[in-house]
């Protein structure tokens, strides 16, 4: 079934990037397994929805089940799941398992979806899916009915303010991931 709400309200943003691992993210065709994420809570000085709502964060204000999609230093588009109001998870890394050939066409060298930049380089992620709903057509994520394994656990990559927060989760042994933990 295609993550979509209805949706948890008592989810915040940890549970939900816990939830996420193991799911299947699938991007017009092409995607695998989600193995590590990273959660932002609306309280949080790092998210981007800290200071309420801005044209470019509007989606993350919208509704649970949707993309929140933006450029990071100009260069490179992240893909994040909205939780609740101001919450959402950066995708940071899939194993990929569909489309490999697609993918590879559009990431010819390196690690295909270790970083969110290299994930949505390699699944054709756009700035046009920001706010949109993973509802199958585009989008699809299905959360995993089980997960067996071990969670890892660490302080989240790339940011300055609260860098300190336990906020960063991976599948132990499943793949490459952004950065060790």
């Amino acid at each position: 079934m295609p993550f979509a709400p209805p949706f948890d309200p008592t989810l915040d943003a940890c549970a939900l990037a816990r939830a996420l691992l193991g799911a299947r993210l699938l991007v017009r065709g092409a995607g695998g397994t989600v193995i590590e994420t990273e959660a932002y809570a609306a309280d949080d000085p790092a998210s981007h929805s800290f200071r309420g709502p801005t044209p470019r964060n509007g989606a993350m204000f919208g509704p649970p089940g949707h993309a929140y999609v933006y450029r990071s230093y100009g260069m490179h588009l992240c893909l994040n799941v909205v939780g609740r109001p101001g919450e959402a998870v950066l995708i940071r890394a899939l194993r990929p398992e569909t489309g490999l050939a697609l993918m590879r066409a559009r990431r010819p060298a390196g690690p295909l979806c270790a970083g969110p930049g290299r994930l949505c380089q390699a699944l054709d992620v756009r700035i046009t899916d920001d706010g949109r709903p993973f509802d199958g057509t585009d989008l699809t994520l299905h959360l995993p009915q089980d997960r067996a394994g071990v969670i890892l656990c660490g302080p989240r990559i790339g940011i300055t303010r609260a860098a300190d927060l336990p906020w960063r989760f991976g599948l132990a042994g499943v793949g490459e991931f952004s950065r060790r933990f």
